[in-house]
């Protein structure tokens, strides 16, 4: 197989402000793996907090080429991703870049649809919640009127109190919608965790992702015992060897194609997840419509799924799922169901 790739910046609409940071773009990487005339597309978005970069990615699959070019049957994935994998630690968004370009080139190469391969019904597929970052009040409210045809809003809390109360109270005096929230690690104090979780519980906040540190275990624990919300591990929970330990200490957790190393890793975490009793969350960090449809394509055998990245970019190069009434819409096209914008 041909592997090439080019970075890429991704343009956000509005600045994205979380606990810990703000940002007004995002670096990725596009990649593309060729073989018998068909072609594959895959994606790496790298925030900050990944640790990734564009050089670090584009070091990762230039040691990944010649592994790749070896390959004699694309189809034994069960071979190729974990070989990939073993090329060298880390390099998670790197890795599912290559993992959803392979999935892409199967499903092109035979002419269906992953979900379709995968057995799973386009018609369970879930709502989408769409992200309101943290912001003044006047922005907020425009994020929420942007937001208007999606019917779950995803609010980004995690500051002082005083942010977090402004935040709920102005997304309330515009839209009555259910609200998920993700703390992205902010409140480290367990007692101050539950009241701002009681408080959460009487706005119509359906869960709470990540409330505390990701090493915070016992306290979440600890939360989880006493929290009228159920709680969702994000930070917590990056690959299949994580999911075990967090039964009784969350409810459910959000799984990302960009954190466990694409799809491959992602169908076993949701089959493991389910054993064990934790509800399941797909989740996206900002990205083209490349590896939120790619993501998507699992979307019938999740509870919740937060795949707005696309949406919150002005510079989408590629045409993907779609949306009605804020629901996932998963096209009868090849693969992850993907176009590039400006091709035939």
């Amino acid at each position: 197989m041909i592997l090439r790739h080019r970075p890429y910046t991704l343009q956000l609409r509005h600045a994205f402000g979380l606990a810990g940071s703000t940002r007004t773009s995002t670096p990725a990487m596009l990649v593309e793996l060729e073989r018998d005339g068909v072609t594959g597309h895959g994606e790496a978005s790298m925030p900050p907090h990944l640790g990734e970069t564009q050089a670090s990615v584009d070091a990762f699959l230039r040691l990944a080429a010649p592994l790749l070019g070896a390959v004699r049957d694309p189809f034994q994935t069960e071979e190729i991703l974990p070989a990939l994998d073993a090329l060298a630690p880390g390099n998670a968004a790197a890795k599912a870049a290559v993992d959803i370009a392979l999935h892409d080139w199967i499903g092109r190469s035979v002419g269906q649809p992953l979900h379709r391969l995968w057995g799973l019904n386009p018609a369970r597929a879930p709502l989408t919640s769409f992200t309101i970052g943290i912001d003044v009040p006047e922005v907020v409210r425009a994020k929420v009127r942007e937001a208007a045809p999606y019917r779950l809003l995803k609010v980004k809390l995690g500051r002082d109190w005083a942010t977090d109360q402004a935040m709920i109270e102005t997304l309330r005096a515009e839209t009555a919608v259910p609200l998920t929230v993700d703390a992205n690690q902010g409140w480290r104090d367990r007692e101050d965790a539950l009241r701002r979780i009681t408080w959460l519980a009487g706005h119509g906040v359906e869960f709470v992702e990540q409330p505390m540190g990701r090493e915070q275990l016992a306290e979440t624990a600890w939360l989880r015992e006493r929290s009228p919300l159920p709680l969702y591990a994000d930070e917590s929970v990056q690959r299949l060897a994580d999911v075990p330990g967090l039964r009784g200490v969350f409810d459910g957790i959000n799984i990302k194609l960009m954190k466990c190393t694409g799809l491959g890793e992602a169908r076993r975490m949701i089959t493991v997840a389910r054993a064990l009793g934790l509800k399941v969350m797909l989740g996206c960090m900002t990205e083209t419509s490349c590896a939120v449809s790619a993501a998507a394509q699992l979307s019938p055998l999740v509870d919740w799924a937060d795949l707005d990245g696309a949406l919150l970019i002005g510079n989408d190069c590629f045409d993907g799922i779609g949306f009605t009434d804020g629901r996932i819409v998963l096209r009868n096209r090849p693969g992850i169901g993907v176009v590039p914008r400006g091709a035939a």
